[in-house]
């Protein structure tokens, strides 16, 4: 009888043993399982126009930065903004100013480590701007002074009202989970015009959206500083 309770209190030890040595792998193997990711809206502002529209008299712009994760590294995403420059040359001065929206898909071609949920990405982008140019004045080079200088000109009003554009673009960029949800990005793009309306008289100088034009190419460039927070709607497992 003995013999039988000795052999009875060893197989219960290796019972035991056995039970806490299989609760030990599942919380193992449950630390070691990648942590669900996020999937949400994030959204934000552009810092890098409000420190410009602080710091340079001719410019004032505001754009709200967005993107949703809606498969795996696959983001829909937009920017929404306002802006107006003056652009003074050497012999004409134009303000263009007006509202505008990129919109288009990004890629994340980053693979994050444990628990990090950052991107590097490529994207495209369709941009529309609608926008007024306004000619402040402008210099009207006669070829020589034997009558007189140059003639400056008043302002042209109305022939610039109701003008649009629109155009593609490239966009690399990244975005850093500083804290929990609060993210810091960084962008620039490549922009190449598609249509625009210009006035009668005189092109455009300046696109909201798409930045300064010229005679030479249809070429833009563009760059972006964001701070954004994600509003997570949903986790899933990687």
């Amino acid at each position: 009888m003995k013999q039988l309770h000795t052999y009875l209190f060893f197989i219960s030890i290796l019972i035991s043993g056995y039970i806490q040595g299989q609760e030990e792998q599942q919380i193992t193997a449950k630390d070691t399982l990648p942590p669900a990711e996020k999937y949400g809206l994030r959204a934000g502002i552009d810092i890098s126009k409000l420190i410009r529209t602080a710091a340079d008299d001719d410019y004032s712009g505001f754009e709200i930065v967005g993107d949703y994760r809606f498969y795996k590294k696959f983001y829909i995403a937009a920017e929404i903004g306002n802006e107006s420059l003056v652009r003074d040359e050497e012999n004409i001065s134009v303000e263009g100013k007006g509202s505008y929206i990129r919109a288009g898909i990004d890629y994340n071609a980053y693979d994050n480590w444990y628990g990090m949920q950052n991107s590097v990405y490529v994207g495209l982008r369709y941009g529309f701007s609608t926008f007024d140019q306004t000619l402040n004045d402008y210099t009207i080079f006669t070829g020589t002074n034997y009558f007189g200088p140059n003639v400056i000109t008043e302002p042209i009003e109305g022939e610039g009202d109701g003008l649009n554009a629109s155009w593609l673009e490239l966009v690399m960029g990244v975005e850093v989970e500083i804290i929990n949800n609060l993210y810091m990005g960084a962008s620039v793009s490549l922009r190449s015009l598609i249509s625009e309306k210009t006035p009668e008289r005189y092109d455009n100088l300046y696109i909201p959206g798409f930045g300064k034009t010229n005679d030479f190419s249809s070429i833009g460039v563009g760059y972006g500083y964001s701070v954004s927070y994600l509003i997570p709607f949903f986790k899933k497992k990687k």
